[in-house]
């Protein structure tokens, strides 16, 4: 990601929050982005659009290089999705194995806030096909 852009959206998160600007080194500003949006969910608060863009994007992209694969498409609407996890390839029309998710859902999930049956049973994840548990690869 393009760290300027990363700064930006972070600062632009820590003002929503009235946080300070963020000042430590430029290889955890993803981390620390992500722990920005996620602290303004825990407030009740709508995170910053680009914030929570970035964030999740950072996170999905996480997945996908934890587990490379064509098999599983990974939805975070309205942000980002990536297709993950060793299987067939899907390559045409709707993939059989989709996973979808809000935004707030995925960060709890990737970092371990929810597990996956929590998700499950409270219906926060949309999920079908035989491969679409991404239990084994949470948190992140």
């Amino acid at each position: 990601m393009d760290q300027e852009k990363l700064r930006a959206a972070l600062d632009g998160q820590l003002v929503a929050l009235d946080e300070p600007s963020y000042d430590g080194p430029a290889s955890t500003l993803a981390d620390a982005l992500v722990a920005a949006v996620l602290a303004a969910y825990e407030r009740g608060l709508q995170p910053e659009r680009d914030a929570a863009r970035m964030a999740v994007r950072h996170l999905l992209d996480r997945l996908a290089s934890t587990a490379p694969g064509r098999t599983v498409e990974v939805r975070v609407p309205p942000y980002a999705a990536v297709q993950a996890i060793e299987g067939p390839r899907h390559t045409r029309g709707t993939p059989p194995n989709v996973v979808e998710m809000d935004g707030r859902t995925w960060i709890r999930l990737a970092l371990g806030r929810m597990t996956w049956d929590e998700a499950m049973a409270e219906g926060a994840v949309s999920a079908s096909g035989a491969r679409a548990d991404l239990s084994g690869y949470l948190p992140l």
